[in-house]
């Protein structure tokens, strides 16, 4: 547009110079009917603003024309590149100098585009990955409990302790059974469902001092115990619930990867110059690599790999974490070094 502008101004400007011109030249002499050049110049000084006019117009014309061309020549070609862009979304565009800075913006939406597919994909296949298994892990329970079962109601003569274990070992493959039903709820909730948060006082630490209590069973089989620092009187305004399953999750994480014989670190303490709350989830076990932890709070991501019974998840724990907090404008992040791993949140707080 403004080259457009530019040149109808230079043209313009020319037309008026030249009419100027034409008038010196007309005024410096006195022309006699007997000059050879008198008819004509006698003709364009009577009508010169009519010349200038008509030259004028035909400028206007020619320089729109030449513009829209050149307008409907780039539009092309950017049409051209957005098919190109859908046929070879992996070749970058090449446009010519003119269009260089639309070239540059549709390569870098290309390139977002090839990421977010290729994202997408990634996580569709830890997903599938997952589920498979989750069938494979049903399965082991479901077989169990049936053989148990199978054996209560086969074996008249059992004793009574060997019915009591068998019926305690049934009693657990079916628990393992509920947590393995539990993840593919989270996996449907997660991706079929939009979040949402019913916020009320909280009064935080007593919630958290209740959720450390409720391990003492599984910090005894496990043989660890926890050590907590946990500030008194501190509420907050947000979803109990949600917020209860952030925790529950860090602690337990904490409880499947630390070693056996060591100490889980909780502590919480008001940060007032920020208005907000610290809570510090810290246990011993191995270290997780660096890159790991570049995706650690990413779906369907897991650091065990192998996917042990005793550590197994659907992976979805730390991501459904990271949603629920920055839903309550805080932030959650990892850390992990010399066989010590660190969870930290900052929540706002009253």
């Amino acid at each position: 547009m403004m080259q457009y502008v530019i040149t109808l101004g230079v043209c313009i400007g020319s037309l008026a110079l030249f009419v100027i011109l034409s008038k010196l030249v007309l005024s410096v002499r006195v022309w006699y009917p007997s000059d050879s050049y008198w008819p004509l110049l006698h003709w364009l000084n009577l009508h010169i603003i009519t010349v200038c006019a008509a030259i004028g117009g035909a400028i206007w014309l020619i320089v729109t024309i030449y513009y829209l061309y050149r307008v409907f020549r780039q539009i092309d070609e950017i049409v051209d590149a957005a098919g190109k862009m859908v046929s070879w979304p992996e070749k970058p565009l090449e446009m010519p100098r003119s269009l260089e800075g639309v070239q540059n913006e549709l390569n870098l939406v290309r390139e977002q585009a090839l990421r977010n597919e290729m994202a997408a994909k990634e996580a569709e296949q830890k997903k599938n990955d997952l589920i498979v298994y989750l069938a494979h892990d049903l399965k082991t329970p479901l077989t169990s409990v049936i053989g148990y079962l199978s054996l209560l109601r086969d074996e008249l003569q059992i004793s009574e302790k060997l019915r009591e274990r068998y019926t305690e070992i049934a009693l657990n493959k079916a628990e393992r059974l509920e947590e393995l039903i539990n993840e593919f709820f989270d996996i449907t909730r997660f991706n079929l469902s939009v979040m949402t948060l019913e916020k009320e006082t909280i009064h935080f630490s007593r919630m958290l001092e209740q959720i450390v209590s409720e391990f003492e069973p599984i910090l005894q089989e496990k043989r660890l115990s926890v050590e907590s620092v946990i500030e008194k009187d501190i509420i907050l305004s947000g979803d109990a619930d949600k917020l209860e399953r952030v925790f529950d999750n860090l602690l337990r994480n904490a409880v499947n990867y630390s070693y056996p014989d060591t100490v889980i670190h909780l502590l919480m303490k008001r940060m007032t110059k920020e208005h907000k709350v610290l809570i510090r989830v810290q246990n011993h076990g191995r270290t997780i690599a660096k890159e790991k932890l570049e995706h650690i709070f990413e779906q369907f991501f897991r650091v065990d790999a192998s996917r042990s019974s005793a550590t197994g998840g659907s992976g979805l724990g730390l991501a459904i974490a990271r949603q629920i907090v920055e839903m309550h404008y805080g932030q959650i992040r990892a850390e992990s070094a010399d066989e010590t791993i660190v969870f930290e949140v900052e929540l706002p707080c009253e």
